[in-house]
C-alpha cells in the first residue's frame, strides 16, 4: 500500500509498504480521507521529541472498516479515530477521558498514522460514523470540532456568550466558528486576510481584518468579549488578551510559532481575573457529541483542497501558504 513515511527530521517519503494485520482488538480501517493539519508540519520540523521513524504520518482520517478483530465493529461500518491509541482500561478511560490515557501513544507520532491506503486502529479509539454525517464532515471532527467542543466545555461556555476565534481563516478556525455558534454563542472572527472575510461572514456575526482587533472589539463590544478560542498563538495572543471582558476566557489550542515565547503579564492576568485554559484532544463522548449536533445545527465542512498522496509535498506547500480557507484533504 501507498503511505507518507517520515525517515527522520524533515524528511518524508512517498512509499509501499505492508498493509498492517489487525490484531486482537484492533480494526483494519481502508482510508477515505485524511485530513492535513499544522501539527503534521511541526512533526515533519522536529517539534515532537517523541517522534519514532519510521512512523507513518497523520492523525485525522475517516475509514471503512475491511477487517476486525474487536466485536464492536464489523466490516463495512465508517469510523473515525481520536487523536491518540488509547488502552480502554486505565482509570482515565474508564472515566471516559480518553485523551488524558496512562498509556496513550499518538497517531503519526509513536505508532502508525493515516497518511495511508489502509490503517491498524485499536478499537478503543475509534468512534462509529453515523449515516447523516459526510465524509468532508467526519474526518475534521476529532482533532478539530470534537477538540473545540472539548474545550468549551472545559470553559463552561454558555448560551448568548460572545466568543472571538482568532485564525478564523484556518482549517481549524473557520469550524471553530461553526462549532460555537452551534453550541449557542455569538462570534466574532478575526482573519488576516481581507479575501477571507467574505467566507466567514456566511458563518460568524462579524468579522475583523487585521492583526490588532482588540481595539475594534472594544468599540463594538464596550467590556470585551467573554471568550477567546486562541487558534493562533503568540502572534495575537496579547491582542485576545486585551479582548476579553474582565473575568474573560481564553482557549488556547494553536500556537503557529514553537519557536517564539510570550511574557505573559502575571499581574495583568489577575487583576482582570482572567482564566487560560489549553486544550489539544478530545474523547470518544465528544465526537459523538459533535456527530448529534449534526443532526440539529448545520456545521458544514470547509474543504480548501483534496490532493492525492503522491502530491503530499503540495499539499504541504499550500499549508504552509495559508493562501486558502478551511482544511487540506489527502485521498489515499
Amino acid at each position: 500500500m501507498k503511505s507518507i513515511i517520515v525517515t527522520g527530521r524533515g524528511r518524508f517519503e512517498v512509499a509501499e509498504s505492508p498493509r498492517p494485520d489487525p490484531g486482537i482488538g484492533e480494526v483494519l480501517i481502508r482510508v477515505k480521507y485524511a485530513a492535513l493539519c499544522y501539527r503534521d508540519l511541526l512533526q515533519l520540523r522536529g517539534y515532537y521529541p517523541r517522534m519514532r521513524y519510521p512512523v507513518v504520518l497523520g492523525h485525522e482520517a475517516v475509514g471503512v472498516v475491511e477487517e476486525s478483530r474487536d466485536a464492536r465493529f464489523r466490516p463495512g461500518d465508517r469510523v473515525v479515530p481520536i487523536l491518540h491509541s488509547v488502552d480502554g482500561t486505565c482509570d482515565m478511560c474508564l472515566r471516559g477521558e480518553e485523551s488524558y490515557c496512562r498509556s496513550r501513544l499518538s497517531f503519526g507520532e509513536e505508532v502508525d498514522g493515516f497518511f495511508a491506503e489502509y490503517a491498524r486502529v485499536t478499537g478503543n479509539s475509534l468512534v462509529k460514523v453515523p449515516d447523516w454525517v459526510s465524509d468532508e464532515l467526519a474526518v475534521l471532527t476529532p482533532c478539530v470540532l470534537a477538540m473545540i467542543h472539548k474545550g468549551l466545555r472545559r470553559i463552561g461556555l454558555s448560551v448568548g456568550e460572545t466568543v472571538l476565534v482568532t485564525g478564523a481563516g484556518g482549517g481549524v478556525g473557520v469550524h471553530a466558528v461553526q462549532l460555537a455558534k452551534a453550541m449557542g454563542a455569538r462570534v466574532v472572527a478575526v482573519t488576516s486576510h481581507e479575501d477571507k472575510a467574505k467566507v466567514l461572514s456566511r458563518f460568524a456575526d462579524s468579522v475583523i481584518v487585521g492583526s490588532r482587533f482588540s481595539e475594534e472589539v472594544k468599540r463594538s463590544l464596550g467590556d470585551g468579549v467573554d471568550a477567546v478560542i486562541e487558534a493562533v498563538g503568540t502572534p495575537t495572543i496579547n491582542e485576545s488578551l486585551r479582548s476579553l471582558r474582565t473575568g474573560g476566557r481564553i482557549l488556547l489550542v494553536g500556537n503557529v510559532n514553537p519557536d517564539e515565547s510570550y511574557p505573559l503579564r502575571l499581574g495583568y492576568v489577575i487583576l482582570k481575573d482572567v482564566a487560560i485554559v489549553s486544550n489539544i484532544a478530545a474523547n470518544r463522548s465528544d465526537v459523538a457529541s459533535v456527530f448529534n449536533m449534526v443532526k440539529l445545527s448545520k456545521l458544514e465542512p470547509v474543504v480548501a483542497a483534496k490532493y492525492p498522496l503522491h502530491d503530499f509535498g503540495r499539499a504541504l506547500e499550500a499549508l504552509q501558504s495559508g493562501s486558502r480557507i478551511g482544511k487540506i484533504l489527502l485521498v489515499p
